[in-house]
């Protein structure tokens, strides 16, 4: 799996939250221009912005679509004031949201649903023009069973909660998940 340092983290995190904060302020955003190393890397990313313990918006890519320091700036964006599920966050609401982000391992077809391990791996469910995903952490963090994630995902993607049975294509992928300390203060206390 991927691997980001602390400081690398802290710096993907903090590129993020200055071009949400840019954006909302009408400004610029300056972006540093990476030459080399793992942020330029491409992989899918996912930028979740929460209040509190509460999501507040989530937009990402699941394939590689641009180095990782660019792609995390445009999802945050994105998910600060693109997300179809919340309003849009305003330049007051953003001092009390923190940003946390999942850079994804490659998609990998499920043939048989033991091989996916809540907690370790996020789901991808398609059929039809329908799909749906979630990220690792929400199966884990809502107490779920391996089932109990398969319909979820199906119900994200408007699906019926059992045609994971029924001729949907399933994938499996990990994440590295790294978020502002400030939310991991808020959850925990």
């Amino acid at each position: 799996m991927f691997q980001l340092s602390e400081q690398e983290q802290e710096l993907l995190l903090q590129h993020a939250r200055d071009a949400v904060w840019a954006y909302l302020s009408g400004e610029d955003h300056v972006r540093p221009d990476m030459a080399s190393g793992p942020l330029t890397e491409s992989h899918g990313i996912f930028v979740s912005i929460h209040k509190g313990s509460d999501l507040r918006g989530c937009i990402g890519n699941v394939h590689p679509a641009g180095p990782l320091y660019r792609m995390a700036a445009k999802c945050a964006i994105s998910a600060a004031v693109g997300d179809p599920r919340f309003i849009p966050l305003t330049s007051r609401d953003f001092p009390g949201v923190t940003f946390e982000i999942s850079v994804l391992s490659a998609m990998e077809r499920v043939e048989k649903i033991e091989d996916i391990e809540v907690g370790t791996h996020g789901l991808m469910i398609s059929k039809r023009d329908a799909r749906g995903l979630l990220l690792p952490q929400v199966a884990s963090s809502c107490g779920w069973t391996r089932e109990r994630f398969l319909a979820e995902t199906c119900r994200k993607a408007d699906l019926g909660p059992d045609e994971w049975r029924d001729g949907a294509t399933i994938y499996r992928f990990r994440a590295l998940v790294f978020a502002e300390k400030r939310l991991q203060a808020v959850i925990s206390s």
